[in-house]
């Protein structure tokens, strides 16, 4: 009647309507924790609901295939071909708990990053930027002057050059 074949729960389903689910030719999922629920609603245009009163009035979300992929030694669950955009999962490995803690900042950090780069198109070029466009324009105009002031502007070029790296080594970078 209403067109399911997956049924996820977020706690244990116990036997008897897992019978029923398999005699209708549903999957039941059991288990799935609350992040994940949300993630899948949002994208497969689903909703999640705490009750079955009303079931004609709920909002069935679709995917294509789901399947099971083992990573290392974990068995998670892989929604492909959902209809309202493609959302993905990281997964994080490392023989310590303090690699595995850098790489998740390290992540969350390029997510920012990304996250205002999408927000705020516009940016400001930053690290020497400036002054290695200033040492390019002393450069070229020391190219055109004839004499010793020509010496005296490329001297100053390459000390222009040489500031980002001087910053950012006195920043302990």
């Amino acid at each position: 009647q209403h067109d399911m074949n997956v049924f996820i729960n977020r706690q244990l389903i116990y036997n008897y309507p897992e019978q029923l689910f398999a005699d209708k030719g549903v999957m039941a999922i059991e288990h799935a924790d609350f992040d994940g629920i949300e993630r899948l609603a949002l994208v497969t245009g689903g909703e999640i609901v705490s009750t079955f009163g009303h079931p004609d009035k709920v909002k069935i979300g679709k995917c294509d295939l789901i399947e099971q992929v083992n990573i290392g030694e974990e068995t998670l669950l892989k929604f492909s071909g959902v209809p309202l955009g493609e959302a993905c999962s990281i997964v994080l490995r490392g023989a310590t708990e303090q690699i595995i803690g850098e790489a998740d900042r390290s992540l969350h950090d390029a997510l920012c990053v990304l996250t205002s780069t999408v927000k705020e198109p516009r940016i400001l070029f930053g690290g020497g930027c400036s002054e290695m466009i200033m040492a390019n324009a002393v450069s070229e105009l020391a190219a055109k002057t004839p004499g010793k002031e020509a010496h005296a502007m490329e001297s100053f070029a390459n000390a222009l050059r040489q500031l980002p790296s001087i910053i950012a080594e006195n920043g302990g970078y």
